[in-house]
């Protein structure tokens, strides 16, 4: 069988040295390979960023991680490559995934084995050292998948109770008489339901996905570009919350018809610029508190 080594200039040879005319032509017959196998996957994916706004964000996750890789160019092309065998095992595992998913009907499965087979290939062909300097835009690339559906159902219903449970607290703040049952709000105008849009999970992976890239732009340390995204989590319940208090807001201080259509729908998207700007807030909040600890004046 012949590999990527077979084609290099010389031991040790940098990657941008390796490849021969016959490695790109090995090359192109994978890529059409791969084409054939996930077409279908992909084009369904596409659709789902499409028609889905909470699953828009896919279109820049794909976008980034290219970003990401053509900075490291240099990095990369300083790297030798050594391919391993056990590339072969983790490609296997993913066409195994890949077969699960078409046959279970589980989308989930079937586009993540996409993502395992770029992981295998990079080992197989290039080495581990090449699959150390990627894994983070590789990793970034499961944010693309929209949330399995066994995990959505076990989750969904759990945020819709908390966010209902937040916005009943704060619509009684503000004054508004509120009777909860579940998550059904009966205010005095009419009831509302916090569904499944309002619980937060849908909103969850756009949002954690640009705390990543805010991380990656404006945050140099690890830990705390981890933590912005696991704050993403908390805020994304929060803003959802707010979004239910002001739809609260308009039936019971306005008119409930007000509150259904463009407002609706307009809400949406104040209520992910809040979050985006509570993002922020929470970033400057860990820089004051360690600025604070290490003794340096805010």
């Amino acid at each position: 069988m012949n590999r990527l080594e077979e084609n290099v200039a010389g031991p040790g040879a940098p990657f941008g040295t390796s490849l021969g005319r016959s490695g790109w032509w090995q090359g192109a017959i994978l890529a059409v390979l791969i084409g054939f196998l996930y077409y279908r996957i992909a084009a369904l994916l596409v659709l789902d960023w499409w028609k889905d706004p909470n699953f828009s964000h896919g279109f820049l996750i794909p976008v980034f991680s290219a970003f990401i890789l053509w900075r490291q160019r240099e990095q990369l092309a300083r790297l030798h490559p050594k391919p391993s065998w056990f590339g072969l095992v983790v490609i296997a595992g993913s066409l195994m995934m890949l077969i699960v998913g078409v046959l279970g009907a589980e989308f989930f499965l079937s586009r993540s084995s996409f993502v395992f087979l770029l992981a295998g290939l990079v080992i197989y062909f290039l080495g581990w050292s090449y699959f150390r300097a990627t894994v983070f835009p590789w990793a970034f690339l499961f944010l693309m998948i929209p949330i399995p559906t066994i995990i959505f159902n076990q989750v969904a219903f759990p945020l819709q109770l908390l966010a209902s449970r937040l916005a009943s607290a704060l619509l009684e703040l503000v004054g508004v008489p509120v009777l909860r049952e579940g998550n059904l709000i009966l205010l005095p105008a009419m009831p509302l339901e916090v569904a499944e849009a309002c619980s937060g999970i849908r909103s969850l992976m756009s949002l954690v996905a640009l705390a990543v890239i805010y991380g990656y732009f404006l945050e140099p340390k690890l830990l705390r570009r981890v933590l912005l995204a696991l704050g993403a989590i908390p805020i994304a319940v929060i803003a959802n919350s707010l979004r239910v208090v002001g739809t609260g807001l308009l039936v019971h201080w306005w008119d409930p018809e007000k509150a259904e259509g463009f407002f609706h729908t307009f809400s949406g998207w104040v209520i992910f610029v809040l979050s985006l700007g509570m993002l922020v807030a929470l970033h400057g909040a860990m820089g004051w508190v360690e600025r604070y600890r290490t003794g340096r004046k805010p």
